[in-house]
């Protein structure tokens, strides 16, 4: 996982969350290739048009394992 603050442009567009967020994302990255999003109030949801290819070239180097979801999220400050 990891966060990113700025406004996220997918297809040339902004997305944003059905609660009108559009940005300080937790992008996730799944073993089956799929990405999610969470917005800052909590919504997940799957992005089809991200994938793993787009998540490796965004993302920096793993510099930290957690034990749990939940302390992957406090670490990113959600």
């Amino acid at each position: 996982m990891m966060r990113w603050d700025l406004p996220l442009v997918i297809d040339g567009e902004v997305h944003a969350c059905h609660c009108g967020a559009y940005r300080n994302w937790i992008v996730f990255n799944l073993r089956d290739g799929s990405v999610w999003l969470r917005c800052p109030a909590g919504h997940e949801t799957q992005e089809d048009r991200l994938d793993s290819a787009w998540y490796n070239r965004n993302s920096g180097p793993a510099d930290r394992f957690h034990p749990t979801f939940e302390d992957g999220l406090r670490y990113l400050g959600h």
